[in-house]
């Protein structure tokens, strides 16, 4: 029972460090892993499945090695790997920006802001679509950068909460349907969905049960999840993107345009496509969902110790 206590301490500092400081602006060690898995594909790559399982095993068990060995310091390592696995304040600080870019009619601004949040090109989109890219990614990495990684460490502990983010990570670096990354990215992002499929829905429980903070209802957002999120190709953005907007009472999907090219995404929800208001409220969801996130994790800690 100490050893859960000690867990659920671990993961609650490490989210108030999360809060207080952020991500750091050097160092991170997300971006030294991201390095070591370029490096690591100069060796790895080929246009093959397997090619990409190896790279996809050899990268994310290296981090669960040495996270294994880490795990060994206690409420400290706990608390750093959660601050480093966690990325729910620049999010909210990021999404934060763009509604003050957009109200102010900064549009060049928003634009430079936008790869901070997505993928998307961000010189085709005006206000409207700036602030839809950013309203859904703010949904989708809500679950990814926060509920996911609390998830995972009450599971798993230090070796759930790096190796998670070592999976997310390589998942936004090569799982792609590009010419390139079609075969040998098939690994990351079939490992990332799974490795979602729980928080995702998780995400979209606390989303809906969190709609009157935003002015929604839950039922608003549990329709719009359960006849929308489905229609969505990813089987866990659909979900947290659908809950959102019923949530909202907003519109989201549509056609979509990434550097590697266009998609027509269905729609989400029923309303009016999202301003700059709309993408406050989901900022401000997104820190609420956060903070449910963690009491449920911190449970799920305690209970497992009994």
């Amino acid at each position: 029972m100490r050893k859960a206590t000690s867990a659920a301490a671990g993961l609650v500092l490490g989210f108030v460090l999360d809060r207080v400081f952020a991500d750091p602006r050097r160092g991170h060690p997300v971006a030294g892993f991201g390095s070591a898995a370029v490096a690591l594909e100069k060796v790895t790559y080929a246009d093959d499945r397997w090619a990409g399982v190896v790279h996809e095993v050899v990268a994310v068990g290296s981090v669960v090695g040495i996270a294994v060995i880490g795990a060994r310091g206690g409420v400290s390592a706990t608390a750093l790997a959660t601050w480093t696995a966690l990325g729910g304040r620049s999010l909210v600080r990021a999404g934060r920006s763009m509604a003050d870019r957009l109200d102010a009619g900064d549009i060049d601004g928003a634009r430079q802001l936008l790869p901070s949040l997505c993928g998307r090109d961000p010189s085709v989109l005006d206000a409207d679509g700036l602030a839809r890219a950013a309203l859904e990614s703010i949904a989708e990495n809500t679950s990814d950068a926060a509920v996911a990684p609390l998830l995972w460490g009450a599971v798993a502990g230090v070796p759930g909460l790096l190796g998670y983010r070592a999976v997310n990570t390589l998942d936004a670096m090569i799982g792609y349907r590009n010419e390139r990354y079609e075969n040998f990215g098939w690994a990351a992002a079939r490992t990332d969905d799974i490795a979602n499929l729980l928080p995702a829905r998780v995400t979209g429980l606390l989303t809906a049960g969190l709609a009157p903070l935003v002015g929604g209802t839950p039922m608003s957002s549990v329709r719009a999840w359960r006849r929308d999120a489905a229609r969505h190709p990813s089987p866990n953005a659909g979900v947290v993107e659908a809950s959102m907007a019923g949530a909202l009472g907003i519109r989201l999907g549509g056609r979509t345009q990434y550097r590697h090219g266009t998609e027509l995404r269905p729609t989400l929800g029923d309303g009016p496509t999202p301003g700059p208001a709309d993408l406050r409220r989901a900022v401000r969801m997104s820190a609420a969902v956060q903070v449910g996130a963690l009491a449920v994790a911190a449970a799920i800690t305690v209970l497992r110790g009994r």
